[in-house]
């Protein structure tokens, strides 16, 4: 007996952290004592528990390290019973130098290809809703001033309440929405200059109240023109994503969308290529991903369910959570976050600098 109490009380916080620290982050390179990771760590008569605090919800290896982490915690001499619940604490990108501050948001995420009919609407609804899934608080801003579609995707057509200087953004599943589709009726166009576009955004991004969020994605328009220019210049954006369908028209102008980025220094968080298959081929995104030197996401099928589900107001992997390309979407979100929150650790980062030679 008198061993077997000898045991238990070598159950100590430094035994049990020594052996968390052979568990590393495999983003962040880093073991994850070392990184903070570790909290409300607690032992009583050999029985340990503990959380995991993750820098997103989204982690892609989030049962790999639960699993690492009771593993390594079981084999100290003495432990009797290991308890791990993993949490996340989204970490804020940096928002130093724009004319806007969105102190409640944590990382502003702009969706943009270099032109229309590519599926970019629809993988931001998509990824947002992915990331909701997860249980990151999520927001959606479509930025299309001229031709909004993100109303129609989602089956939303109330107009959202106002107080004083402040609107209130519609709810889908948790999302915060907004667009100018809300405010205007379907059937009227937006006849707008350039200064009228720019106010609007500004406005969409500072009097909305957005409350506390993880991330808001941006449904950018396509091209490079005002609003584009509006948010990339003045928005404090920690990365955005290029969308692109496989054929060389597409990737030809989804180059001059990557390269708008650049020059305002915005980290690329990676490549879709998007509607993949017989009709418009397959692999030009990717190729492209890598003559520039940025990741590839992954590559999404041209997908019925996706035209359907989107045409109906409900996001495919929320309509259809078990299919194929559900799966790849809440993949796709689980890397953006990762690439994020290796930027915002330092260590390393998806954006690096483009050579001029591919213009």
């Amino acid at each position: 007996m008198s061993v077997f109490f000898q045991s238990k009380a070598a159950v100590t916080e430094a035994s049990v952290l020594k052996a968390l620290s052979r568990v590393q982050d495999p983003d962040l390179n880093r073991d994850i004592v070392s990184l903070g990771f570790i909290k409300n760590l607690k032992i009583r008569k050999g029985q340990v528990a503990f959380d995991v605090e993750l820098t997103t919800p989204a982690c892609p290896v989030k049962e790999q390290l639960k699993k690492e982490c009771e593993d390594q915690v079981r084999a100290v001499p003495g432990v009797a019973s290991v308890e791990v619940k993993m949490t996340a604490n989204v970490r804020a990108s940096s928002q130093g130098g724009q004319r806007i501050s969105m102190p409640s948001v944590r990382n502003l995420i702009a969706v943009a290809s270099g032109k229309g009919g590519v599926g970019k609407s629809t993988v931001t609804v998509n990824l947002a809703f992915a990331l909701a899934q997860t249980g990151a608080k999520v927001g959606l801003l479509d930025a299309d001033i001229y031709g909004p579609s993100i109303p129609l995707m989602l089956g939303l057509n109330e107009r959202p309440d106002a107080t004083d200087d402040r609107v209130s953004p519609l709810v889908r599943n948790g999302v915060k929405v907004m667009s100018i589709g809300f405010l205007i009726p379907d059937d009227q166009p937006v006849v707008w200059r350039g200064p009228m576009v720019h106010g609007a955004l500004t406005q969409f991004l500072t009097q909305v109240d957005w409350g506390e969020l993880d991330y808001l994605l941006i449904d950018m328009p396509p091209g490079t023109g005002d609003a584009q220019l509006t948010i990339s210049q003045n928005a404090p954006l920690a990365g955005a994503i290029i969308v692109t369908t496989p054929q060389a028209v597409s990737v030809a102008d989804a180059r001059k969308g990557l390269m708008m980025f650049q020059n305002v220094k915005v980290p690329i968080l990676g490549i879709v290529e998007n509607m993949a298959g017989p009709i418009f081929g397959s692999g030009g995104g990717e190729a492209f991903a890598q003559q520039v030197g940025v990741p590839f996401l992954g590559r999404l099928p041209l997908d019925g369910q996706v035209v359907e589900s989107g045409d109906t107001g409900k996001p495919v992997v929320m309509d259809h959570p078990g299919s194929a390309v559900s799966v790849e979407f809440t993949r796709m979100a689980g890397e953006v976050a990762s690439a994020l929150s290796i930027l915002q650790a330092g260590a390393g980062g998806a954006f690096k600098p483009l050579s001029m030679d591919w213009q």
